[in-house]
């Protein structure tokens, strides 16, 4: 190919790099724009749905937004004053104690029934069935059907009658258990959640560890110590933040079947009659910023504690 007069032959080379270099960079930077494409659309209802929502909640914490007014008169900090200094809005955390209990129990559980189906357990795959069954009903379903199973002479009286209790207590009508009924409702629904969990942990440890443990003569609480307990801490730290945060955020269960009444109001329903039922959003939205916060606190202790395996390695 004839040159151009006065044109270096050394730049001819150079020349012709960059033209090919050229089609390469393009398609690279395709490649780096094209996973964003896809992301777009999850992102925009991820912003849209969760993070101004939030926003938001700010936002009306700090005024007296009575959520239909459209003027809303900013009151700064008022509104966490007064949650911080009226001991009625604190009480309610009481009944989570219940449901925090009754978390830790279903953890127990659990994780009980994971590792017993995880080894040669005659009908295991239909007693994974069962356990995991109820976490995919309706909440709502199933806060109707404990409804007529805790009502006087529902289901659970009649089993008993057949024992000879015949004066058994009301379930939902009386304060002092109440909160246990409704926290065993939350055990039996939430369970196979932490199964499924803990069994596909259990389930990801090499066979070889278990036959060399074997041949050392460990026994099935030391097997459970030194091999499945170490394997599953993220899973089991995962779970434990899930159930706290569970605890103090109950809604579902209790609004269903007592709407808060005889001593079940948790401190979701309480924000929720704040908000909807005396018309002070402002109010509510700053218990649930309170609600977020406390959230957040346990979840970063639980990363104190349960600290991913990478950077503790690091």
């Amino acid at each position: 190919m004839a040159l151009a007069e006065g044109t270096p032959l050394e730049t001819v080379p150079a020349r012709r790099r960059l033209r090919r270099a050229g089609p390469r960079r393009s398609a690279a930077r395709g490649w780096r724009l094209t996973p964003w494409l896809f992301l777009i659309v999850p992102l925009g209802f991820l912003v849209l749905f969760t993070y101004v929502p939030v926003a938001n909640s700010f936002w009306y914490s700090v005024t007296d937004w009575d959520g239909l007014d459209p003027q809303q008169n900013f009151v700064g900090l008022d509104n966490y004053v007064q949650i911080f200094t009226r001991p009625e809005y604190f009480q309610v955390f009481a009944v989570s104690l219940f449901y925090l209990v009754g978390a830790i129990a279903q953890l127990g559980l659990a994780l009980l029934f994971a590792v017993l189906l995880s080894f040669r357990t005659r009908f295991k795959n239909f007693f994974k069935g069962v356990i995991f069954f109820p976490y995919l009903i309706n909440g709502v379903a199933i806060g109707l059907m404990f409804l007529f199973f805790f009502r006087p002479g529902g289901t659970l009286d009649s089993v008993l009658a057949a024992f000879g209790v015949v004066d058994p207590p009301q379930w939902l009508g009386d304060p002092s258990i109440v909160n246990v009924s409704l926290a065993a409702t939350s055990v039996w629904r939430y369970m196979g959640l932490n199964f499924v969990l803990f069994l596909g942990a259990i389930q990801s440890v090499p066979a070889e560890q278990y036959e060399a443990a074997d041949l050392d003569g460990a026994n099935s609480w030391q097997k459970f110590r030194f091999i499945i307990l170490p394997s599953i801490r993220r899973i089991l730290g995962l779970s434990l933040i899930l159930a706290v945060s569970g605890a103090l955020s109950a809604f579902e269960m209790p609004y269903i079947m007592t709407g808060g009444a005889n001593g079940s109001e948790t401190f979701v329903i309480q924000t929720v009659d704040t908000a909807f039922r005396y018309a002070q959003v402002g109010l509510a939205s700053a218990m649930a910023v309170v609600l977020l916060a406390i959230v957040l606190l346990i979840t970063a202790v639980q990363r104190r504690f349960f600290p991913d395996e990478k950077a503790s390695v690091q």
